[in-house]
C-alpha cells in the first residue's frame, strides 16, 4: 500500500509541475481600469401564455419554476355551455342524416313512378329538391359541429416558448376570459442586465468584455446598450455562459471597462508571500534566481491570465520570473 501511495504522490507532483509554468517574462501591457457595478439576471423575453377562449380551468399542470417546452400544454379551459351545444349539434347531425336518407328513398320512388307514368314530373322535381335541401342541411350542421369542436380544442393553453415558468396567477377552477394570462414564461436564454452610472457611458461599447465576480472569475461581453438614461443610470445587457438557469432577478457583481493604462501584470502563482511581504524570484544575468520584494496591486484577471495580479513596484519589463522557491 505504501508503494502505491508513493507512486500516487509522484504522479501528483509531476502533474503539478506540468501545470506550473517554469518561467514568465514580464512585459508592459494595457491594463483595463474597471468599475464594479451590480447586474441582475434577466430573461431576454418574458412571454405570457394566454387563454384563447373563456371558461373554467379544468386542468393546470405547471407551477412556479417548472421548465416547459414550446407547444407543451400547461392548462385546459372548458366551457360547459359549449359541451351542451356540441351535443345538440351532434343530435341535429343525426336527424339531418335521417332526413337525407328519407329524401333519397322518396326520390327513388318518385323516379320509378314517373317512369311508369303514375305521377307527374313535378313530383319527381320536388323529391329531388328535398334531397338537395337535406344534403345542404347536413353539411351546415357538420360544419357548425366541426367549428365548435375546434373552438373547444382551443381551450388547451400551450406554452408559446421553451423556458421556465416565472408566475402562475391562476389555479385549477379559476374562471378566465379569452386573452387572460394563465402563466408567465421566461425564455431559456438569460442575460445580465447591467446598471451603469451615466459618467461611464462613454466607455461602453458593444462587444466590450465584462468580468463576473467569482472564484474563478468568469467573462462575458456586452451585447446591447439601451439608449434611455434614467436617473443618471444606463442599462446594458451582457451575455456570458452559465449565468443562471433558475433564479431571475438575482444580483451579481460585475466589473465593466472604464478606460485603460499601461502596467505590469503577472500570474499570482509567481508571487511568494513571506512574513507579510511579497517577493518574486528573478533570473539574474548569471542564471541564478534572486528574490526581490515587490508591491502587488489589485487583481487583474483576464481570459488568458485568470490569476493575473498587477505589480506596482519591484519589476520591470524584460525581467524573467521563476517559480517561488527558486532563489536560495
Amino acid at each position: 500500500m505504501s508503494v502505491l501511495r508513493w507512486a500516487l504522490a509522484l504522479s501528483l507532483c509531476a502533474a503539478a509541475a506540468q501545470a506550473q509554468p517554469t518561467s514568465f517574462t514580464v512585459a508592459t501591457a494595457s491594463i483595463a481600469d474597471q468599475k464594479a457595478v451590480f447586474a441582475t439576471v434577466e430573461a431576454v423575453h418574458v412571454v405570457p401564455a394566454r387563454a384563447r377562449i373563456g371558461g373554467t380551468i379544468t386542468t393546470y399542470t405547471v407551477q412556479d419554476g417548472d421548465m416547459v417546452q414550446a407547444g407543451q400544454q400547461i392548462a385546459m379551459v372548458a366551457d360547459p355551455a359549449m359541451a351542451q351545444q356540441l351535443a345538440a349539434l351532434s343530435a341535429d347531425i343525426t336527424a339531418a342524416r335521417a332526413q337525407l336518407a328519407q329524401a333519397n328513398t322518396d326520390l327513388a320512388r318518385a323516379q320509378k313512378l314517373v317512369g311508369e307514368g303514375a305521377v307527374s314530373r313535378s313530383v319527381f322535381d320536388q323529391a329531388r329538391t328535398e334531397v338537395n335541401v337535406a344534403q345542404a342541411t347536413l353539411k351546415a350542421k357538420t360544419a357548425a359541429h366541426d367549428a365548435l369542436a375546434q373552438q373547444i380544442n382551443e381551450g388547451a393553453v400551450l406554452a408559446p416558448v421553451a423556458g421556465r415558468v416565472l408566475h402562475t396567477p391562476v389555479t385549477q377552477g379559476t374562471v378566465v376570459l379569452a386573452g387572460d394570462t394563465v402563466a408567465s414564461i421566461a425564455e431559456q436564454d438569460y442575460v445580465l442586465r447591467l446598471d451603469v452610472p451615466e459618467r461611464h457611458t462613454r466607455y461602453l461599447h458593444l462587444g466590450d468584455p465584462v468580468r463576473i465576480a467569482g472564484d474563478p472569475p468568469r467573462f462575458g461581453r456586452i451585447s446591447l446598450i439601451y439608449p434611455q438614461v434614467t436617473n443618471g443610470r444606463v442599462e446594458a445587457d451582457a451575455t456570458a455562459p452559465d449565468i443562471g438557469g433558475y433564479f431571475v432577478g438575482q444580483r451579481i457583481e460585475v466589473w465593466v471597462y472604464a478606460g485603460s493604462r499601461p502596467g505590469i501584470v503577472i500570474p499570482a502563482s509567481f508571487i511568494d508571500t513571506r512574513f507579510g511581504l511579497d517577493y518574486a524570484d528573478l533570473r539574474a544575468a548569471d542564471g541564478k534566481a534572486v528574490a526581490v520584494p515587490i508591491q502587488r496591486g489589485a487583481p487583474q484577471p483576464t481570459p488568458g491570465l485568470p490569476d493575473g495580479v498587477e505589480i506596482l513596484t519591484g519589476l520591470s519589463a524584460g525581467d524573467v520570473l521563476l517559480p517561488p522557491g527558486s532563489a536560495p
